[in-house]
């Protein structure tokens, strides 16, 4: 138990460590967070300029809001009497005789309509008045022209009928200048604070009816419908500056006359602009900055439209217009008042009007809060922020959710704002910002990864397997640059007598040889998950269990030292029969390779300028130096005590206790002469048993037994041990008879070459 909660403490400190690094990484900016906070602030700037592009994609956010839940539908409250294709098909087409208009009128005043208003504009003077038609008919005898003179103009007849009922009259603003009459109705508007000219939509002119049928109405109101940059209708303006003077919305005026109301108040704030209408006795008419209305559309409702031919011939139900707010307007194509709206492409610009009159009286008008702007930047600096931050802590997979929670959570949030209380706020901005930092910040994580795993592979495609470098170049963090200690295994292999071999050729064959005896040496190293650190001329520098992990390092560098014999067996017979074949001498290539395991510190080394991969160590020179014995020894392959406890499996016999040069502590070498197959021969176990009884008999100093042994061991060679390596022993033993070491001996050689 004990054992166990120890081992899980440790575990749980060593990924609070690894945590706290992470951390601490993420909280020191690298170039890719600063460019990340640049973009952020960038994407803030934005708002504040909130240029064309930006509006539309939040506007359009706000359209699909109103497509998936439009406004319910309010019947009762306002009818549309429409000139449709079917009544001018029976009255004839528009403009009509104004006494047909006044007879229409009329009949709606009969029929009790609360209000009317007009989305047309009757600016000059009827052409089907008597008095036009005697003008236009010079062949009219005297009798009838001087009747038709004396008989009331259908202008008259209109202003008339005007005035019996409770009408607002329709006018729209013009880009061109045009005189407002000095006698004209005054608008019915009253403003509370000061800097409405600097909020409210300017028109330089106004296109008003006629005096005559202008003075008799109660009320006057623009209809003005333009759509956005995209044509679409989404914010009508309730009031206009028109030469000075301030002229409220068709829709506005007509609600002021169903109030009986003499004015409308306007609040205005001077840093904030228009801050909303008053009507007495109705809802408040919410707008923005700049006097425009939110429109907030419902399905349009065909029985909302009573064609006007049918007020005429006096077939509509009465209920259809009594008590009811009546807009008159057209639906007829041929008369262009349709408009686009996030509903529909195509609605009848006098349903527009009748839309508000609806969101103003049932209360569910769309409000976009003056603070909107500011908590929009407020989330999209926390979220972006977010992902600076944590991306590096918890990795682009997390971050992604992390993203996917944050844009799925302001969407949410904006839409709850849209579908509970009808505000807008924006979740564009937001998720537009975080996406934006998560695409750059993982773009710039590939592209440093794509440059680690071209480094890797350039580092070490020429010293490492290709299976090798892939790995690394996958994951790169397996390579810990700047140096760390690690437990490895080092291997020396050096050819002998190359003093001699060289003399056999000139310089270009002299490389072409030593290129074909390090190609096959290399493949051998490789293909064991070997790492080659450098060639020095002839000789191989190689080392296991870095960069990557190897468990089997010992084993493998001992393969390698098989392998690499194996080879050159193949190498020389190939030598041999072009030296016969151009009669000059041939001399085999040998070698003698050491190995030896430890901690060594390995890394990138070297300077700013110019660095390798390599290795550092007393254990690596201490492989170098088992390199050089091996030719003391008269065996090939030299391993080190720290290498033989993993590698017991394979044919080692023990060679000496020796103080190599430059050490002072002595250290246990053995000769690898054989593979695992030769470890479980007889003949090797009975070799080696020979071996250990000749170490035994020399480190005691019995020198007769000593003898006998090492000439048994002599006369039947096993593996790739050679007679030298006994023949150095008698050697040994012939000297210590005359010159006996003594007492205090502890059987250690002190080897004088490296």
């Amino acid at each position: 138990m004990g054992e166990n909660g120890g081992n899980g403490g440790s575990v749980w400190a060593e990924r609070r460590k690894v945590f706290l690094a992470k951390l601490k990484r993420a909280c020191t900016p690298t170039w890719p967070q600063l460019v990340a906070l640049c973009l952020l602030g960038g994407v803030v700037a934005l708002r504040f300029a909130d240029p064309v592009s930006l509006q539309m994609l939040r506007v359009r956010t706000f359209d699909v809001y109103q497509q998936i839940k439009p406004r319910p539908q309010t019947p009762g409250m306002v009818t549309i009497v429409d000139i449709d294709e079917e009544s001018l098909r029976h009255i004839g087409q528009w403009p009509w005789p104004r006494n047909v208009v006044a007879r229409m009128l009329d009949r709606l005043t009969q029929m009790r309509a609360v209000v009317v208003g007009f989305d047309v504009v009757f600016a000059e003077p009827d052409r089907m008045s008597p008095q036009s038609l005697a003008e236009t008919l010079p062949s009219l005898p005297p009798a009838v022209r001087d009747g038709m003179m004396a008989l009331p103009s259908n202008d008259r007849i209109f202003a008339e009928a005007v005035k019996r009922g409770r009408v607002v009259l329709g006018q729209t603003g013009m880009p061109s200048d045009r005189p407002l009459p000095a006698d004209a109705p005054r608008p019915s508007v009253a403003v509370l604070g000061d800097g409405l000219d600097r909020w409210v939509e300017t028109h330089r002119g106004l296109l008003r009816n006629i005096p005559e049928i202008d003075r008799a109405a109660a009320g006057h109101g623009v209809f003005t419908v333009a759509g956005e940059t995209d044509g679409v209708v989404r914010r009508v303006p309730m009031v206009l500056n028109v030469q000075g003077g301030y002229f409220p919305s068709l829709s506005v005026e007509m609600l002021r006359l169903a109030a009986r109301q003499q004015s409308i108040l306007i609040k205005t704030n001077p840093d904030i602009g228009i801050e909303g209408l008053r009507i007495r006795g109705l809802p408040p008419i919410r707008t923005d900055a700049n006097g425009r209305v939110w429109v907030y559309f419902s399905k349009s409702d065909p029985a909302q439209y009573v064609p006007a031919y049918k007020i005429l011939d006096g077939s509509a139900p009465p209920a259809s217009i009594a008590g009811r707010l009546v807009l008159i307007g057209t639906s007829a194509a041929g008369l262009l008042d349709i408009k686009a709206t996030p509903l529909s492409p195509f609605l009848p610009g006098v349903e527009v009007h009748a839309q508000i009159l609806e969101n103003i009286l049932t209360n569910s008008q769309l409000q976009q809060p003056r603070d909107a702007a500011g908590v929009e930047i407020v989330f999209a600096f926390a979220i972006g922020l977010a992902m600076i931050f944590l991306l590096p802590l918890i990795g682009a997979r997390l971050t992604l959710v992390l993203f996917l929670a944050a844009a799925g959570g302001t969407l949410g949030w904006s839409w709850h704002a849209f579908a509970v209380t009808r505000t807008l706020y924006d979740p564009v901005l937001p998720i537009l910002t975080a996406l934006i930092i998560f695409i750059f910040l993982t773009y710039t994580s590939y592209a440093r990864e794509e440059t680690q795993r071209r480094q890797v592979r350039s580092a070490f495609s020429h010293y490492m397997s290709p299976a090798l470098v892939e790995r690394l170049a996958s994951d790169p963090s397996h390579l810990k640059l700047g140096g760390e200690m690690r437990d490895m295994t080092l291997l020396f292999c050096d050819v002998r007598g190359f003093t001699t071999i060289s003399e056999q050729f000139d310089a270009e064959g002299l490389t072409r040889l030593i290129n074909r005896f390090l190609t096959p040496m290399t493949e051998v190293i490789l293909d064991r998950q070997g790492t080659i650190d450098k060639y020095m001329g002839d000789c191989i520098m190689a080392f296991w269990n870095a960069p990557l992990d190897d468990p089997q390092h010992q084993a493998h560098a001992c393969e390698s030292a098989l392998g690499m014999i194996d080879s050159l067996k193949v190498l020389n017979e190939k030598l041999k029969d072009e030296a016969l074949l151009s009669g000059r001498k041939h001399i085999p290539i040998n070698v003698g390779v050491g190995i030896n395991s430890g901690q060594v510190c390995v890394g990138n080394m070297g300077s700013e300028q110019r660095f390798d991969y390599s290795v550092l160590g007393d254990d690596v020179n201490l492989a170098s130096r088992l390199e050089g014995q091996s030719k003391t020894y008269g065996v090939t392959t030299v391993v080190g005590e720290n290498t033989e406890p993993h590698v017991r499996d394979f044919a080692l016999l023990e060679l000496d206790l020796i103080r190599v040069k430059g050490k002072t502590v002595p250290v246990r070498i053995f000769g690898l002469v054989g593979d695992r197959q030769t470890a479980q021969s007889e003949a090797f176990l009975a070799h080696r048993a020979e071996h250990e009884k000749l170490l035994d008999a020399y480190r005691g100093q019995r020198w007769d037994e000593a003898e006998a042994l090492a000439r048994a061991c002599q006369a039947a060679p096993i593996g790739q041990t050679v007679p030298k390596l006994y023949d150095m022993y008698l050697e040994r033993i012939a000297l210590f008879r005359e010159q006996p070491p003594g007492e205090g001996w502890d059987g250690v050689f002190v080897a004088t070459s490296k």
